[in-house]
């Protein structure tokens, strides 16, 4: 196989999927031997994505200023001396940049690559992802998006590549030490020998935690749940409405919140069933997708990104959107059945090998 130079540009290397995915790409790249470059305004993976062999440049290209865009002939110069096949671009900030340094890169310019990891909104500033050479969409949701909203942008249509997890570090195998699980339990005692049902992601009003806590009202007393963070960005407005809620429902001994830090293993170890309740369609459903890799429950409502990984992984979790009544039961019945997901095929090894075959068919047809 060919062996490529890849620049993969994002705003920061900090928490998040994208930059999950960023880091895992580049791990991926390395082991194949080739040579793999993150461009960022810097963050605390940068030490990892360095220890597995990658190399970082630092640029400004985070903020969502007009100044950002003078760092396009940075950019440029970076491009011109690292010379690579494929510049893939993460994020809508550092495209525009991309998009004013192309003045600047010399020939052969790179083939230019966008994903498409959120379901954008259509003004002016989110088109320029559909703008560049090639875009993979994440999921068929993304997709349709992508062909309703920005087709008139796009110079080929968009390549649809499933977001994967990793199936060695999701494996069902997992099992964790008896030291954590003895502190988790001593950190949350009314969770000892209780239903575990885990809604992870961030703290947002989109994101369902008002669904959650709804459904655990609905549910019997030997159910307790779990809302896990991060959430120290979370607004405390938000967050304290929250804990209102879980307080008019008298839920105080049966839902928690969990700041997860490196321990979501764990978390979907201990969880009997772990949820996705988003109030609008999401791209795509990376908890749900994790959880099922290491043969955990997974439900939540039928449509967008996780609709599809439920279709996919696990059927039996998916439940018409805002129907209650269904949801509890779904949730009551998972937890008395046996049955549990199993050979789920997208993980990120086939994303990743994919996402190289793109970049190949593309060279080929460019050259």
């Amino acid at each position: 196989m060919r062996k490529l130079k890849v620049i993969q540009i994002l705003p920061t290397l900090n928490t998040g999927g994208v930059e999950r995915g960023v880091l895992d790409f580049n791990n991926y790249l390395v082991k194949k031997g080739h040579e793999s470059y993150v461009i960022s305004n810097g963050g605390r993976q940068v030490k990892n994505l360095i220890e597995d062999g990658g190399n970082h440049i630092h640029l400004q290209i985070s903020n969502k200023s007009i100044f950002t865009l003078f760092q396009a002939k940075k950019l440029a110069d970076v491009i011109n001396e690292i010379s690579p096949d494929i510049v893939h671009i993460r994020s809508r900030i550092p495209a525009w940049v991309l998009q004013l340094s192309k003045i600047f890169i010399k020939n052969p310019r790179p083939i230019i690559f966008s994903t498409f990891h959120g379901l954008y909104s259509t003004p002016f500033y989110s088109r320029i992802m559909a703008s560049f050479d090639r875009v993979i969409a994440i999921s068929k949701t993304v997709e349709n998006y992508i062909n309703e909203n920005y087709e008139r942008y796009l110079k080929k249509p968009p390549r649809l590549i499933y977001r994967g997890s990793d199936e060695e570090y999701f494996s069902n195998s997992f099992v964790p030490s008896e030291s954590y699980k003895d502190n988790f339990f001593q950190q949350f005692t009314n969770l000892k020998n209780k239903k575990i049902i885990t809604f992870p992601g961030r703290l947002s009003s989109w994101k369902g935690q008002e669904s959650f806590i709804k459904l655990m009202s609905d549910l019997p007393d030997d159910y307790s749940g779990l809302i896990v963070g991060p959430y120290a960005s979370a607004k405390p407005k938000y967050l304290n409405s929250l804990k209102k809620l879980i307080e008019d429902y008298r839920l105080q001994n049966r839902v928690y919140f969990y700041n997860a830090k490196d321990d979501i293993r764990e978390i979907y170890y201990l969880s009997e069933v772990v949820l996705n309740l988003s109030s609008k369609p999401e791209p795509f459903g990376r908890t749900i997708l994790e959880a099922a890799m290491m043969g955990k429950k997974i439900a939540g409502w039928d449509r967008g990104g996780p609709g599809e990984v439920l279709e996919m992984c696990f059927p039996q979790g998916k439940v018409e959107f805002n129907k209650f009544n269904s949801l509890v039961e779904t949730v009551k019945n998972l937890s008395e059945k046996e049955d549990v997901p199993s050979n789920i095929f997208l993980t990120s090894d086939l994303m990743h090998s994919k996402t190289i075959d793109f970049y190949l068919d593309a060279i080929d047809k460019n050259s």
